[in-house]
């Protein structure tokens, strides 16, 4: 499958981050709006579903990750990706969601599709269940209808949590998807807005919502955008922008319409209260661990790097101090500063030889590929490739290559069985299966 770059940008440096980015010297891909330029491998396009074999060799110039000389694995060998939904075109899909039989998708100017599970083979069809395109401003790259998230106790409530964007801010909503129907209550009129924070430049939106083990819901934010974070929002503990959120949604707290869980960082000072972590530049996506419910952040790069973060509590990931493990603001000797911050370095990097747009995945805990339960599953929007991350004994992590998918990945999801599926640009739908 051909790449078509006019037909659908976003991310193409939101997901993208190096574009908005090329006002710098050091190797911008074009400008804001613009995608990167796309890498291919050794030996010519490969096409979705085909297998590279061969190792990505040793890890990047500068990365300061261990080798990914991927040895004697099964992993590698057993994926391959499956079209599902054929003859069905999303547009512009920006997340996937799985709740009971169904696959909900997000598409950027504001409509949530779902699409039945067991007709993933056979072709399918979209169901419309909620229309936000009147309040979603989606016409900037990176703006749009960017994240959904399913409440613990949907079943019972009812509630689904989105994260869109306006001309100026970004919004976190909840409306009401009726069970015994096919569309929200109230034709989407019952918005309850509970966040809303300024958004000074249209690019770096971040855009995940996902709930965690403890029942809070965690909402990433870019920098708020333009090129090197200019007003310095990822390192600011008073700022919402360049960070991961999280709030209780379960009950109200003075005159917000959301609680603060007490062991936030800032809870009682210090920061704003919502922060849970802070200096990243833009997490497109990240995810829980259904088993060991740590939180995968992958967070788009500058200009030189992409990131793979463990999230923790209170993190400091270092943006825009440092870009991965690299000095970027100042260049050169912030080690001391770092050090200082408690600046806590990526798991995993890479150089734009490799990519020029991380889209996190998930830690696969499927059944149907043998050999890939506890990898981290991500890609690259630019360079279409598909990666497995596994850490090891002594905390060292071991990478691999899984696929030259050919595509623009925009987003994976997983379904009720833990199985991963993936978006593209062009508005395809893909499931990673066992060759």
């Amino acid at each position: 499958m051909k790449i078509k770059w006019g037909l659908y940008v976003l991310l193409s440096l939101a997901l993208a981050g190096a574009a908005a980015c090329s006002k710098e010297s050091d190797g911008g891909a074009g400008m804001p709006g613009e995608s990167p330029q796309r890498s291919q491998p050794a030996g010519g396009p490969t096409g979705p579903g085909s297998n590279v074999g061969a190792s990505e060799g040793a890890s990047p110039e500068g990365s300061g990750n261990e080798s990914d000389d991927p040895g004697d694995s099964s992993a590698r060998a057993n994926v391959k990706l499956t079209p599902v939904f054929q003859g069905v075109n999303l547009d512009r899909p920006t997340a996937i969601e799985s709740r009971g039989d169904r696959l909900y998708v997000t598409e950027q100017e504001g409509r949530i599709v779902a699409l039945r599970a067991a007709e993933a083979d056979k072709g399918g069809k979209t169901e419309a269940v909620l229309d936000l395109t009147d309040r979603v401003y989606s016409k900037g790259t990176e703006q749009g209808l960017l994240g959904l998230a399913f409440d613990p106790q949907y079943e019972v409530n009812g509630f689904i949590y989105v994260n869109y964007t306006t001309r100026t801010n970004t919004e976190i909503a909840r409306y009401r998807l009726l069970m015994e129907e096919e569309t929200a209550s109230g034709g989407g009129k019952d918005e309850k807005v509970l966040l809303t924070f300024k958004q000074p430049y249209a690019n770096h939106n971040g855009g995940q919502l996902a709930f965690g083990p403890d029942g809070y819901l965690y909402i990433g934010t870019g920098d708020g955008g333009s090129s090197g974070d200019p007003q310095g929002n990822g390192q600011n503990k008073q700022s919402l922008l360049g960070k991961v959120l999280r709030i209780d949604v379960s009950k109200a707290e003075g005159d917000k319409a959301y609680a603060i869980p007490a062991d936030n960082p800032f809870a009682k000072g210090g920061g704003a209260k919502e922060i849970y972590a802070y200096g990243l530049r833009n997490p497109w996506r990240f995810s829980f661990d259904a088993a060991t419910g740590e939180l995968w952040a992958a967070d788009v790069g500058q200009n030189k790097f992409e990131e793979i973060d463990k999230i923790v509590n209170g993190g400091n990931y270092g943006w825009n101090l440092k870009e991965a493990d690299r000095c970027y603001k100042p260049a050169s000797g912030c080690e001391a500063e770092a050090s200082k911050a408690d600046v806590i370095d990526p798991i995993w990097s890479y150089g734009r030889e490799e990519g020029q747009s991380i889209t996190g995945g998930y830690v696969y805990r499927g059944a149907a590929i043998t050999g890939l339960a506890g990898w981290y599953v991500y890609g690259d929007y630019g360079s279409g490739k598909i990666w497995a991350l596994q850490e090891e004994a002594g905390g060292k992590y071991h990478n691999e290559l899984l696929l030259q998918s050919e595509l623009n990945i925009t987003t994976f999801g997983r379904d009720e069985q833990g199985e991963l599926y993936l978006t593209s640009a062009e508005g395809g739908l893909y499931r990673l299966d066992s060759r």
